[in-house]
């Protein structure tokens, strides 16, 4: 388990996941409270996000990650998402979906969509079978730990923006409570971004590149087989004293010594 690759690949499924349980706390709280979507009306509104996000997970896992390897691809992913996420700091009380909110969660769900299948498939990669469950189960703790982390830490930071421009703005009328609220929102999306941005630092920095992790893989192979190859020769070796002491007599024989009693 200790691979440099799959370690990297944890980090990125923890730090995405910290930033996607960010986005998708904010933006809920947005949509409802600040553009008084309903509860249905919120979750269709996520819909293009997937789109985004399954074509890019398309993409990276069919095309891009055999190409060019995890070292290129999720860095990748990572600033995509930034991108996006510095986009819906922008949003504001006047936003709309279609000119605000929209291209934004394409952008991120495009890059969640290259950082997340490729780091799961790099963390589960040439696993050994006793070991795949663990592989596995080490993939969702991250995720769930990174959600866990993000949420809590996102919405700490959130709500203390949010009352210090209430506190700034006094009278705490209505509109002045809905601005605090986006500003808020702004911090957190703030801070997700620069998840994403450290995440894009981390993972250029732990992957492998693609060559050098082909051959550590191929050398992982090729040490079982050699020790495989190894145990028929020593069986050879070790069984044939009987067979080693007949070709002896037989050459003695066929040199004029004594016959061999075979």
């Amino acid at each position: 388990m200790l691979d440099r690759n799959r370690g990297a690949a944890f980090i990125s499924v923890l730090i995405a996941g910290a930033g996607m349980f960010g986005i998708f706390l904010f933006v809920t709280y947005y949509v409802q409270s600040s553009l008084h979507y309903s509860p249905i009306k919120a979750g269709v509104g996520f819909m293009p996000m997937v789109a985004s996000l399954v074509v890019a997970a398309q993409l990276s896992t069919n095309v891009l990650l055999p190409k060019l390897g995890p070292k290129l691809v999720v860095p990748a992913g990572m600033v995509v998402a930034c991108i996006g996420m510095v986009g819906l700091t922008r949003l504001g009380l006047e936003s709309t979906y279609a000119s605000g909110l929209l291209p934004a969660l394409l952008i991120v769900g495009f890059g969640l969509g290259l950082i997340m299948p490729s780091a799961i498939q790099t963390a589960t990669y040439g696993v050994e079978g006793d070991f795949a469950g663990v592989a596995s189960a080490l993939v969702n703790t991250s995720q769930q730990v990174g959600g866990s982390i993000g949420t809590a830490l996102l919405n700490t930071l959130a709500a203390t923006a949010a009352t210090a421009y209430a506190a700034a703005h006094l009278p705490p009328t209505p509109e002045v409570m809905a601005q605090a609220a986006v500003q808020g929102y702004a911090v957190g999306y703030w801070w997700a971004a620069g998840f994403f941005a450290v995440g894009a630092v981390l993972s250029a920095l732990l992957f492998r590149r693609r060559g050098a992790a082909s051959q550590q893989q191929a050398g992982a192979h090729s040490a079982p087989r050699a020790a495989g190859d190894a145990e028929p020769s020593t069986a050879h070796a070790g069984g044939g004293p009987r067979h080693a002491a007949a070709v002896v007599s037989l050459q003695d024989g066929h040199d004029g010594g004594p016959s061999p009693d075979i």
